[in-house]
């Protein structure tokens, strides 16, 4: 075996509108993401899920920030400051982490842990910009906030546990945007951040697009996150997501795309840490989106046809 990597599942759906994400970490592991690591030749260590109450016992707003709206924002800050301090003692144990998802707003946990005391990259497989901040979000609904906060825009800027101390705007790259809002358009514009679109993965294929977002993502730092957001797959692929867009990479796409982040992990290691995000079984089809996750995930870690 290679690498050790320890499963953090966060069964969170306080950031999403859809009920059932908070079901997608049993589900990812339920489609033998531990065997798929083994055949990718990793060592998978369960390190069990963060706890944390449902939805229903909570009240969504609840300790908003003094401007804008955030539903949920105090709870989501619990788990994901455990999530972060679970990511962070992974990496100082010399173990790879990977995080399972529920909704996207755990990746603020995710980025946080991985970016303390290093310089992070990362790349943003969604179908979304997840740009949004409480004061622009037109729901209030976390899961489409969470690069701005590990930023720091808005109104996270005085929340210091959202933030990823170690990720600069310059070295965040997105694969295969499809449905951005205008505010979030506008910002990604006037900001460092690289975008490729569909459009770019239609004219170029996805491995040149993969490639050349890792080369942003490595560009002096000391490694990058994958953030993985089943909703960046055709719905017809992948089905069980909350916020389906029609038009995004096909199967064979998503699996070249996570080759690609293999193979230059193989070369020089530089993949830091990882979360997979937003299935949800209520959603899905005979767990066909968990299993793809699952698939995709060992896919990153070196699994291969041959």
């Amino acid at each position: 075996m290679g690498r050790t990597v320890r499963i953090i599942g966060a069964p969170m759906d306080y950031g999403a509108n859809r009920r059932g994400v908070d079901m997608g970490p049993s589900a990812i592991r339920y489609a033998d993401l531990a065997d798929g690591l083994e055949g990718a030749g990793v060592d998978p260590v369960d390190d069990g899920d963060v706890s944390m109450p449902r939805a229903e016992e909570r009240d969504p707003d609840a300790d908003q920030p003094s401007h804008g709206n955030a539903k949920f924002l105090r709870e989501v800050e619990d788990v994901c400051t455990r999530v972060g301090d679970r990511v962070a003692a992974t990496l100082a144990d010399g173990e790879f982490p990977l995080v399972l998802g529920g909704d996207h707003s755990v990746a603020i946990g995710s980025l946080n842990g991985s970016a303390r005391g290093a310089d992070l990259g990362a790349v943003w497989f969604d179908a979304h910009a997840d740009l949004n901040t409480p004061e622009t979000s037109p729901s209030g609904n976390v899961h489409g906030m969470p690069l701005a906060a590990a930023l720091g825009r808005g109104a996270f800027g005085e929340m210091a546990w959202t933030q990823a101390p170690g990720l600069r705007e310059s070295s965040v790259a997105y694969v295969g945007l499809r449905s951005i809002d205008d505010r979030e358009r506008e910002l990604i514009r006037a900001s460092e951040m690289t975008a490729f679109t569909m459009s770019d993965i239609d004219q170029r294929g996805v491995s040149a697009v993969v490639d050349d977002a890792l080369a942003v993502a490595t560009d002096g730092t000391d490694g990058v996150h994958v953030s993985l957001d089943l909703d960046w797959l055709d719905p017809k692929a992948a089905p069980g997501v909350g916020t389906p867009v029609r038009g995004g990479v096909t199967y064979r796409e998503a699996h070249a795309a996570l080759e690609a982040i293999s193979r230059r992990d193989e070369a020089d290691r530089m993949l830091r840490s990882m979360d997979v995000v937003e299935v949800n079984p209520i959603l899905d089809e005979a767990n066909e989106t968990a299993t793809l996750a699952a698939e995709l995930t060992a896919s990153a870690f070196g699994k291969r046809i041959l």
